[in-house]
Parts: structure tokens; C-alpha cells; sequence
């Protein structure tokens, strides 16, 4: 159902949309969950919008490299962000601003083979999604005249 013409939109066309519609909401579905895009503290909209916006910034990073690694849907966004935010921290305090230098003067071409070089490294099992199990159903209460008889 659409409110297009024919000549301007046809059912394929329109389904294909649809589809990638789908693929956007997911990707702000993971940006909400693994990279809290939405920040409550902050209330004015230019901050609010910046916090949004550093977020996308890291979902395209986190895209690229479960591209590179080649990370099927086995793989957990939380655990991934998780190990990648923390890993940064800790190097951030333990390797000298000089020793960074090198990557900023590589080529495109040789900064992504050193990349790709280090990814081979990464073992994707650690990251593995843990799914819960089916939720237990509650005990039924009792009502206080059912204990009372009791």
C-alpha cells in the first residue's frame, strides 16, 4: 500500500526501500544499545546532537571492522564496542603520543594491510553473543484469602 503513482514508484521498488528502511532502523537499534547514542544528562539539542553524532562516528568504525573480520551475526556489538573502548583507554595510558606517529604517515595502502595484518590476530570466539534461555514463568501468587484457608 503507498500513496505513490505507479509511474513514480513500483511495488518492487518500493518493497526494496522498505527493506533497506529495516537495515537503517537496526543500525540505530545498535547505536542506542552498544554506544548509548542517547544521552539523558545532556538536554540541550547542539550537545545532544554532537553526542548522537560522535555515536554514528563509532557505529561506522565498529561496521568497518566486523567487515574486515568478516563477523557473522554470532558476534556480540556490546562485547565488541566493550573490548574496543577499554583496549583504547589502556593504551592510550601506556603508549607514548611518538610511538602513534608511524600510522599517521602510512599510506591509505599500507596503514590497511597493517590492519588487516592485526585483525587476523583478533579471536572472534571471545566475543561470541550469550543468549538467555526462556524466561522461567512466575509462581501464581496466592491471595490473602487462599492463605488464610490454608
Amino acid at each position: 500500500i503507498s500513496n505513490l503513482s505507479k509511474t513514480k514508484a513500483n511495488a518492487k521498488k518500493i518493497a526494496v526501500l522498505y527493506k533497506d528502511r529495516w537495515t537503517i532502523e537496526t543500525a540505530f537499534q545498535h547505536l542506542t544499545e552498544h554506544f548509548n547514542s542517547e544521552i539523558n544528562t545532556l538536554g540541550y539539542p547542539p550537545a545532544a546532537l554532537f553526542g548522537f553524532c560522535v555515536a554514528l562516528v563509532a557505529y561506522i568504525i565498529i561496521s568497518v571492522i566486523k567487515a574486515a573480520l568478516g563477523i557473522d551475526n554470532q558476534v556480540s556489538g556490546y562485547y565488541l564496542a566493550d573490548e574496543i573502548s577499554g583496549t583504547y583507554r589502556g593504551m592510550m595510558i601506556a603508549i607514548d603520543y611518538k610511538h602513534w606517529v608511524v600510522f599517521q604517515q602510512m599510506t591509505p595502502i599500507k596503514l590497511a594491510n597493517v590492519l588487516k595484518k592485526l585483525a587476523a590476530k583478533v579471536k572472534l570466539s571471545a566475543f561470541r553473543k550469550h543468549p538467555r534461555g526462556p524466561k522461567k514463568p512466575r509462581p501464581k501468587r496466592k491471595s490473602c484469602k487462599a492463605a488464610a484457608k490454608a
